[in-house]
């Protein structure tokens, strides 16, 4: 009696190890996050004026300090106002001292000028790859009164890969920042 029902058992272990599919791993996957179409809203200040994504929320923190807000995205940009007067090469050279402060951490950092001759702003954009603390940087000025420069952060552990998707959408704005600069008299 007993050997049937070690023979049942193992018949039915038998059937129920055979019906189960094999087991194949799961393909990698991206995690895609599609933010919407942005439209601008231009921002003027007494020495500047730029085009910015309508999602932002602009807090004024004085005439020289001005942040572009994503509470969406837990990002920033930064902004700060210097007037040129004789320190152009210091102003310069601390824009840059402080995009390289993230060579540490970051994989790469892409420098992209950026010239629009019409408006009179020369500047220069940094693209950081890797887990360093601000994605991009950008300074631009005229040369003979106005500087500006500008930081991406976000109010996150910096993790490449995860916040990627957002740095590239808010490095375009960026551009867009760039782009529509314009200087006040």
């Amino acid at each position: 009696m007993m050997r049937k029902y070690i023979f049942l058992i193992v018949i039915f272990s038998a059937l129920v190890v055979s019906c189960k599919e094999d087991t194949l791993p799961k393909p990698k996957a991206m995690l895609r996050l599609e933010y919407p179409d942005s439209t601008t809203v231009n921002f003027v200040a007494s020495k500047y004026s730029f085009d910015y994504n309508a999602l932002a929320k602009i807090n004024k923190k004085n005439e020289s300090a001005v942040t572009v807000g994503y509470p969406r995205m837990n990002g920033s940009i930064f902004l700060s106002y210097k007037p040129v007067a004789g320190n152009l090469n210091q102003l310069l050279s601390d824009a840059q001292k402080l995009s390289y402060e993230h060579a540490a951490k970051a994989d790469n950092i892409l420098e992209q000028p950026f010239v629009n001759e019409e408006a009179k702003v020369y500047g220069m954009f940094y693209d950081v790859k890797g887990d360093a603390a601000s994605q991009s940087q950008f300074y631009v000025t005229d040369s003979t009164e106005h500087f500006l420069t500008g930081s991406l952060y976000f109010s996150v552990k910096p993790n490449y890969d995860s916040i990627l998707p957002a740095a590239v959408y808010l490095q375009e704005d960026i551009r867009k920042i760039m782009e529509t600069l314009r200087w006040e008299n």
